[in-house]
């Protein structure tokens, strides 16, 4: 017993230590199958960075041109109304952000906190929305902004985004289920009412999911032509979409101007994302959209 024991012993004692050896393989591996998949997506990145640096207007390689031309971005700045154009964008994203968090999340409270008749019924109608294609709205949205009066402002791209969204709003109600009740009834007995709980109780605690759904909404505006295209006409009103359009068509043949232009839409949307991408990565956990 004794021997058949210590045979038992060193052969589990292979066993790991082979199991060790490999480990560090299998995790080398993994980080060099990562840093290539990095590479491969940040490609078109350094593509459009090199591109902005060359002294002529062809295009270029991954590798970085010496001397870079830096000046170029200053001169892109002169040949159309870029700042106008980075401007009107900040004021539809950031109004367009602001609605869709607060209707979207009051709606998530009321179908994920609240009990009144019909509750089930109109969150299956919410969802249902979802299957319906954007296009097949284009016209008689169109029709009915026409009508407004609104054509050629900011409120056809605005004022949508006040009326909440059927994505958003299942993002928040998941979101808000996952909360212990417990806490709206201490606060109920503290004399808070529904809007109050709302405010106070469950906003402090959806941050992730605030987060997410914030960045969903930025990149889905900052990065829109379709509607834009549709309601602006005039150059004024331009977002950066239809500027960076009318750049390629101008100014076609200078891929370094085309690019540059092209860089300063990129970068609003990398550092907002890297300033909240410590709170997106989680509520894409919490909220079920991990894949879980």
């Amino acid at each position: 017993m004794a021997i058949a024991d210590k045979e038992q012993v060193t052969g589990g004692a292979l066993v790991s230590a082979r199991r060790r050896g490999r480990a560090p393989l299998g995790a080398l591996a993994l980080y060099v199958v990562l840093v290539l998949l990095g590479l491969t997506f940040l490609a078109p990145l350094i593509w459009i960075l090199t591109t902005s640096l060359q002294p002529g207007g062809g295009l270029s390689t991954l590798a970085i041109p010496n001397p870079p031309r830096w000046q170029t971005y200053a001169d892109v700045l002169t040949l159309l109304p870029l700042p106008t154009f980075f401007l009107n964008t900040v004021i539809i994203t950031v109004a367009s952000v602001m609605g869709t968090v607060l209707t979207s999340s009051l709606v998530g409270f009321s179908l994920a906190r609240l009990r009144w008749p019909g509750r089930d019924l109109m969150f299956a109608l919410v969802i249902v929305t979802m299957m319906l294609p954007g296009v097949v709205t284009l016209v008689p949205g169109f029709l009915i902004f026409r009508y407004l009066g609104w054509l050629d402002t900011f409120l056809p791209l605005i004022v949508p985004a006040w009326t909440g969204g059927a994505f958003y709003v299942f993002l928040t109600r998941q979101f808000f289920m996952s909360i212990p009740l417990e806490m709206d009834q201490a606060a109920r007995i503290d004399g808070a009412s529904n809007f109050q709980i709302y405010w106070r109780v469950i906003l402090p605690l959806s941050q992730p999911v605030l987060a997410t759904m914030a960045i969903f909404s930025f990149l889905y505006t900052w990065n829109d032509f379709l509607q834009p295209s549709i309601y602006l006409s005039s150059m004024e009103h331009y977002t950066l979409s239809l500027g960076l359009f009318m750049y390629q068509g101008r100014y076609g043949n200078s891929w370094n101007q085309v690019m540059a232009a092209a860089t300063y839409t990129i970068v609003p949307v990398l550092a907002v994302f890297f300033a909240a991408q410590r709170y997106f990565i989680k509520g894409i956990q919490l909220t079920g959209l991990a894949g879980r």
